[in-house]
């Protein structure tokens, strides 16, 4: 009889077993149904958001329609957050974890593009274009803000998502501001992606970068008659620009130092009374970056006193490098190698085949869309204002095949194809695996405790965030001067 019970016991609690992972199974079925009913809804606001093509801080028409379509799926939105009138947050949700979302919209300058697989500009208003996929991050990251939130509704399980809209990544360090505010505080774990065009989870690094805006006033003559009563402002510019390039041999390897003249003058034959250049400083270790600007300052005030014109400069913006967390990113892979990749129609083949042969150098071949990315650190030159949220944060993030294997970033094959079907399903496998991080981590709470114990561990007890703009207000007409 007793032999009977516990067998009974045994049966029940298998049982029970086999019907919590049936529920749980239903419910990440469910997160899969809720992506799936609101593809229309979603792919119609990516493509809006490409259409505009808004700048950074200038994101206006951008900003209020995911706000819109936020708020119409029950979230509370807050709008202007870190004084910046296109950043907002969309929360939903009660208790914990907290999980935050990252979503970005704006555009790039000089690259409108149609969505011909052949180069063809597009002239508009502001001639910019969405090059660095920015549309579809921040229609496919409110997606899945939308998937959590009614798989939090049907579960019953505490927990809260927040969808963080932010504005001017391009140059604009908009994340640096909010976290700054700290409007990114009380959240528990953020999340990511970016358009790419492959797929990946890896932990990766970037670099940590500083920017400047280089002004000389000089005194205007007739570059003829009166050379000599001008003090050239160009000249100022020219000479800073020399030293910085003479500079480029004395500075470690990993660094990288670039610069576009911005204002030169207006006629050959009128000394120029105002010159301006743009400089990006970037190294693995925002210490470093700090003093290679400081380096280049340098340089600018010795064009000054070369040349006989007066120097002022405008730190622009400043991000620290990405800090990986592995717990979140194994995490991340799982999801993605459940996942699979993107595969295209035969139309969509064929698009693919003829943006092909416009690439330079592809580093990857048609077909890679379609697997994912083995799991292994990885470090990029380029950087990001997810950086400073990675070091407050526990942050994970994935990069998805959005665009034709082997495009590069910032250019007009990205525009091109992201406004296309074949940067759609990228969105959508986007979409799907950040809902499927976050539904993880709110039935496995622990992971964020160890999320949270890695990041301790990678930034040391001394740390203390100090952005790298200093206190400076956000320059929101950074895209008109």
């Amino acid at each position: 009889m007793r032999l009977a019970c516990a067998t009974s016991i045994k049966i029940a609690a298998i049982t029970l077993s086999i019907f919590v992972s049936s529920a749980l199974l239903a419910g990440k079925a469910d997160y899969q149904n809720s992506i799936d009913s609101h593809q229309k809804q979603f792919e119609k606001v990516a493509l809006d958001l490409w259409n505009f093509a808004e700048m950074g801080y200038q994101e206006t028409q951008s900003a209020k329609l995911l706000q819109d379509e936020l708020a119409s799926e029950g979230f509370k939105v807050t709008s202007g957050i870190a004084d910046i009138p296109t950043a907002f947050k969309a929360e939903y949700g009660a208790g914990g974890p907290v999980i935050g979302i990252l979503g970005e919209f704006d555009a790039l300058p000089g690259l409108a593009q149609s969505t011909s697989p052949f180069k063809d500009v597009i002239e508009n208003a502001t001639g910019a274009g969405q090059a660095c996929g920015h549309h579809l991050f921040g229609a496919g990251s409110a997606w899945a803000a939308v998937a959590i939130k009614e798989w939090l509704e049907e579960s019953n399980i505490p927990g809260r998502v927040v969808f963080y809209g932010t504005p001017a990544e391009e140059g604009g360090s908009g994340k640096v501001y909010i976290a700054r505010s700290g409007a990114f505080d009380n959240v528990d774990i953020m999340l990511h992606w970016h358009p790419g065009s492959s797929n990946n989870a890896s932990p990766r690094s970037t670099n940590s970068n500083m920017s400047g805006k280089f002004t000389f006033k000089g005194i205007s003559a007739h570059a003829a008659s009166a050379p000599h009563k001008g003090r050239s402002a160009l000249d100022g510019v020219e000479a800073m620009n020399m030293m910085v390039n003479m500079m480029r041999e004395h500075v470690p390897q990993d660094s990288r130092l670039h610069y576009v003249i911005t204002k030169g003058g207006l006629a050959p034959n009128v000394v120029p009374d105002l010159a301006q250049v743009y400089y990006y400083v970037r190294h693995p270790r925002r210490e470093v970056v700090k003093e290679l600007f400081a380096r280049v300052v340098d340089t600018a005030n010795g064009a000054a006193l070369g040349t006989g014109t007066q120097m002022s400069y405008e730190v622009m913006h400043g991000n620290y490098s990405l800090l990986p967390n592995e717990t979140l990113q194994r995490v991340m892979q799982a999801k993605l190698e459940e996942l699979g990749g993107v595969s295209y129609s035969v139309a969509e083949q064929k698009y693919a085949e003829t943006i092909y042969k416009t690439l330079v150098q592809p580093s990857a071949k048609i077909g890679d869309q379609e697997r994912i990315s083995p799991y292994q650190r990885t470090h990029g030159y380029g950087s990001t204002d997810v950086g400073d949220v990675s070091w407050l944060i526990p942050t994970g993030g994935i990069g998805v095949a959005t665009w034709v294997p082997g495009t590069a970033a910032h250019s007009w094959q990205a525009v091109s194809t992201g406004g296309t079907s074949i940067g759609l399903k990228g969105t959508k496998l986007a979409a799907k695996a950040l809902a499927a991080t976050a539904l993880e981590i709110y039935e496995n709470p622990r992971i964020v405790d160890q999320a949270k114990k890695e990041l301790q561990n990678n930034v040391g007890p001394d740390f203390k965030y100090q952005a790298l703009l200093g206190d400076r207000k956000p320059p929101l007409n950074y895209r008109n001067n």
